[in-house]
């Protein structure tokens, strides 16, 4: 295989994160994010949030960040409403089900939801027989590499603050999302328009990791038991202070966000010089071209990518994605590898 453009985590994680790690193996710290790196990972996370009070949790992975917020925002009866090319609706094997919680999946455009939506979601639950719509559950990118803009974001937390629904974005692939040059909004907007996010490291050159920030500092809820219990708590806590100490230096997060994102932009580019098209307008590091089922069986013999889905029946949607260290020859490659089936 000449180039896997199936994720953005297939590569362990930037040097820089790596160096950080190495360089502290023999330095005692309290364990379970009580240690020094974490507590000042948290101070210039909260920072860049523009958040005078706050919390941030350090979390390994997007699905436990995800069942943590469930479990401490929901009551029993209480369920989320997403976008149906969701996360937690797609990926993650029923995990918030599993907890109890109905799913609320509704149609999306180009994988976002919108306000009218959550308002007849919010209409049709008024009996105590039914479950209570508590949370609206959004990525940012979405799971389409699209973006919400500042004005649907702003819209969106209106509704949930005049409806009593919390608001919760999935920011896996936010540092995508910030660094897209369709953004109009900061990650200091992401802060104040929710009530709680994630800034996700796995997907942008963390070994592994994703910091989950509460704005406010009595929203906290007894975050540390919960996370014991689901089993998300690292004893060497350190390791992902480490890691996102060394993300926001000197802004490294944003610029490994940014190549991901222009390498996108080349191979979507020499895609639609092939005089292909795309399934949706490429805004961050994620692209779907639309190809002819022929064409795709033999690019799957040199590259790896997934098929996102069936168009009719002689053309598929892949996806491709690519990362901080996607290189311009392994896009030029595929753009060449295309070419030669037209």
């Amino acid at each position: 295989m000449l180039y896997s453009f199936k994720n953005d985590y297939s590569e362990i994680a930037h040097p820089a994160v790596l160096e950080s790690l190495y360089r502290a193996p023999m330095s005692q710290e309290p364990g379970y994010g009580e240690d020094g790196p974490t507590k000042r990972a948290e101070r210039i996370l909260l920072k860049e949030c523009g958040l005078d009070h706050g919390h941030a949790r350090f979390i390994v992975g997007g699905t436990l960040t995800n069942l943590i917020v469930a479990a401490a925002f929901l009551r029993p009866f209480e369920s989320i409403i997403a976008s149906e090319s969701g996360h937690i609706c797609q990926h993650e094997a029923g995990a918030i089900e599993a907890t109890g919680h109905k799913v609320h999946h509704l149609p999306h455009s180009d994988g976002k939801i919108f306000s009218e939506q959550v308002l007849q979601v919010v209409a049709a639950h008024q009996d105590d027989h039914m479950v209570r719509p508590a949370m609206v559950y959004i990525s940012q990118s979405t799971e389409l590499g699209t973006i919400y803009s500042l004005c649907e974001l702003e819209e969106l937390s209106r509704v949930c603050r005049e409806n009593g629904l919390l608001f919760y974005i999935d920011g896996a692939r936010l540092g995508s999302a910030l660094a897209s040059e369709r953004a109009d909004f900061a990650l200091s907007d992401i802060a104040r328009l929710s009530d709680v996010f994630y800034f996700g490291g796995t997907k942008n050159g963390a070994l592994f990791g994703e910091a989950l920030v509460l704005r406010e500092p009595k929203a906290d809820l007894d975050l540390t038991r919960l996370i014991k219990q689901r089993g998300a708590i690292l004893a060497k806590g350190q390791g992902l202070g480490l890691q996102f100490e060394a993300l926001f230096k000197d802004g490294l997060w944003l610029r490994l966000a940014k190549h991901a994102n222009s390498m996108a932009t080349r191979l979507a580019n020499g895609i639609k010089k092939q005089g292909y098209d795309l399934a949706y307008e490429p805004c961050t590091n994620q692209i779907f071209p639309v190809l002819p089922a022929q064409v795709v069986k033999k690019l799957e013999q040199s590259f790896g990518f997934y098929v996102w889905r069936r168009l009719d029946s002689t053309s598929l949607v892949i996806r491709l994605v690519t990362s901080w260290a996607t290189r311009e020859d392994s896009v030029d490659l595929f753009i060449e590898a295309l070419a030669s089936e037209r």
